[in-house]
């Protein structure tokens, strides 16, 4: 059975955006790539039930990276679906802790106090994941034809799933809101840069963001990194 997958764009808090998550269907059952924030819950269970996904036939969550907006329900899916929980450890801090700067530059005193208030990211959110992902990870055991590459940048613990099919799902090291480019938001410019140029060697063909509309890998104007 070939893989397929299917794009759910849930909203952000206070109508600042959208946030894409991916489910796919493979022989084995389903994997969702990242879970939205706490409050797009109700939207994300909708798209779950309509594309057949059931509880104990999502085998795993797979979390790009550790903000809520990707983080905020995974430990409430895998509470009521069974489910495993698999993220690189460099974010760790950020789910087991609630913190989003746990691994970050520290923010001013402000908007760490209303970090948490806009997030809704509270005790019953965090999680300790059940799987750690490593660079050139591979999935095959899920069902899945893919596997894990390191793309810090956006936060330490970043990482892209690649597919045999040369499908990227990049989470938030790019965007394509007005076009396609890095995330406008960025811990490490520079090792962001460098994740940028390492993908540039791989063979990508579409590449799926975090926030905003997919779109092809040769779009990207590499000389911005050089």
């Amino acid at each position: 059975m070939a893989q397929t997958f299917n794009i759910i764009s849930l909203p952000l808090p206070l109508n600042m955006g959208m946030v894409n998550c991916y489910l796919i269907k493979t022989a084995a059952g389903f994997i969702l790539i990242d879970t939205g924030g706490v409050n797009a819950r109700k939207e994300l269970l909708a798209e779950l039930e309509k594309a057949g996904c059931k509880p104990g036939l999502l085998q795993l969550i797979i979390l790009s990276h550790g903000d809520f907006d990707h983080t905020g329900n995974a430990a409430f899916l895998r509470n009521g679906f069974g489910s495993k929980i698999a993220m690189h450890i460099g974010d760790l801090g950020m789910v087991e802790q609630g913190d989003m700067f746990a691994n970050r530059k520290k923010p001013n005193f402000v908007i760490k106090l209303l970090m948490p208030i806009f997030s809704k990211f509270g005790r019953s959110e965090r999680c300790t994941p059940d799987l750690f992902l490593e660079n050139d990870g591979d999935l095959s055991e899920f069902g899945f034809d893919a596997r894990i590459i390191s793309i810090p940048g956006h936060s330490k613990g970043s990482i892209g799933i690649l597919t045999a099919d040369a499908d990227l799902f990049c989470g938030d090291l790019f965007e394509n809101t007005k076009a396609p480019g890095l995330n406008s938001i960025m811990d490490d410019l520079k090792e962001a840069r460098s994740s940028w140029r390492k993908l540039a060697e791989l063979n990508i063909g579409m590449v799926y963001p975090g926030h905003g509309s997919p779109f092809p890998m040769a779009s990207l104007n590499l000389e911005k990194v050089s």
